[in-house]
């Protein structure tokens, strides 16, 4: 059975919205931080631990205009292996072994857990991720938090129908300062 591990960056007032990306307020923000070699370590040991991506469709198109250009065992990873895009709008995916997912969420990914084994990492893609939430699907949370207030911006979390509780089993400080966490859910 499939595990629904969210991967985000976000600040210390829980924005998420485009840490690298440039169509908001503060341009790359998450850019002005050294992760450090652990950092670096911890996201490439991450996706390459997992056996899918599950993406919405904003996320998934900066994802396909950027992965297919690089070359390493990263983009190999990300550029081979099966992802999967929810969204009602996108019909053709041009990215390599991608498929859409456009029926209701929870039962989208409740079968998609069950067709894959092993972590479906699911990066950035706010929207998903708080209806994933929601619908209490998410089964891991790996947040890297960076040392900023950007006081404006799409925020991670969003209001749920019911409260979760999460144990935290991983925490290391990296580079500049950037806090990395592992919430697993707990039943």
């Amino acid at each position: 059975m499939g595990r629904i591990v969210v991967t985000e960056f976000v600040s210390l007032d829980g924005v998420a919205e485009a840490p690298g990306g440039e169509d908001f307020t503060y341009r790359n923000w998450s850019f002005a931080f050294d992760r450090g070699a652990e950092g670096e370590q911890f996201k490439v040991d991450e996706a390459l631990g997992a056996e899918a991506l599950l993406l919405g469709r904003r996320t998934y198109e900066g994802f396909a205009a950027a992965w297919p250009q690089y070359e390493g065992e990263l983009a190999d990873k990300y550029n081979g292996m099966p992802k999967y895009v929810y969204s009602r709008t996108l019909t053709r995916p041009g990215w390599n072994n991608t498929h859409v997912l456009s029926g209701g969420l929870a039962e989208e990914v409740r079968r998609l857990r069950t067709e894959i084994d092993g972590d479906i990492s699911v990066a950035g893609s706010i929207r998903l991720v708080q209806g994933l939430l929601a619908h209490d699907l998410v089964d891991e949370l790996h947040l890297m938090t960076f040392p900023v207030v950007l006081g404006t911006g799409r925020r991670l979390f969003g209001e749920t129908p019911d409260k979760s509780i999460w144990t935290l089993t991983e925490s290391i400080t990296v580079g500049e300062g950037v806090l990395i966490t592992v919430f697993q859910r707990r039943p």
